[in-house]
């Protein structure tokens, strides 16, 4: 039988076990209680409490505002859901960038007060110390390398990146320096297949793509877009699911209308 069929936890070993077989990781996001109790029982991987959650939840235009307190908030929720999946936490800007120790300090107050199984920050080379400090602790780490959405304004663009060279042999070396130093898994995002599919191939340890391809060791998606319920965000690499914005609009318009008309509560519906 397969790794993710006999597994009852996952962690940062299955995950590893699974690239050596070649069966791929299945990644989502979550947020709250409730969403996530329902990926963990459908048989979800990895759980990503992302810092999407300042978009998806708080209505941000960006990933930059929301704090290191709301991301315990969120992730915390998350955890309590918990039976399966493995919990990875976003590491929100300002929290490690610059300096390590705050980059550690940052990690430690995420592991102990949610209960996550790893965190995740986003860049290479520049962020090496801070990666290291946070693996001396014994905390792992997942890296993310291409489109990092927490430096959106040195990009100015979401744009697909790593396409010339120099970008493409840039992203190469920090990948092969991120698992040199210890980092369990890395994120792609949004890079050219033929650069994850390299990748993927020269590293050992699992790669995780959103907008890289299907040459990775596995996928990852935002939930909210994923199933329909966010509307504005529409890039190539998203499969939509499901439309439950309009199966939520529409009960919730007929809902309005029962109440409207006496029709709720009926008599099977009252004490």
């Amino acid at each position: 039988m397969s790794v993710h069929e006999t597994v009852k936890k996952v962690t940062t070993h299955v995950l590893f076990e699974m690239k050596v077989r070649g069966e791929k990781i299945a990644m989502l996001t979550a947020y709250d209680y409730s969403m996530a109790k329902i990926l963990d029982r459908a048989g979800i991987d990895i759980l990503l409490v992302g810092d999407s959650a300042s978009n998806v939840m708080a209505g941000h235009h960006t990933t930059l505002p929301i704090t290191l307190n709301e991301m315990i908030w969120h992730a915390s929720s998350v955890v309590r859901a918990m039976q399966r999946a493995l919990v990875v936490v976003d590491l929100p800007f300002g929290t490690y960038q610059g300096n390590s120790i705050e980059a550690l300090s940052s990690a430690i107050r995420i592991m102990k007060e949610t209960g996550a199984g790893a965190v995740k920050l986003e860049g290479g080379a520049e962020i090496r110390e801070s990666v290291e400090r946070i693996l001396s602790a014994g905390i792992p780490v997942m890296g993310h390398l291409g489109l990092t959405p927490q430096s959106i304004n040195k990009f100015g663009t979401y744009v697909v990146r790593a396409t010339e060279e120099s970008e493409a042999n840039k992203l190469m070396e920090d990948a092969r320096l991120l698992e040199k130093i210890g980092c369990f898994s890395i994120v792609l995002e949004k890079i050219p297949a033929s650069l994850a599919k390299k990748v993927s191939a020269e590293v050992h340890i699992p790669i995780i793509g959103i907008g890289a391809g299907p040459h990775v060791d596995g996928q990852v998606l935002v939930t909210h877009d994923m199933l329909g319920i966010t509307q504005d965000f529409s890039p190539r690499f998203l499969r939509r699911y499901h439309n439950l914005y309009d199966e939520i609009s529409t009960a919730v318009k007929s809902y309005i209308s029962d109440v409207r008309r006496l029709d709720f509560p009926n008599e099977k519906e009252q004490y």
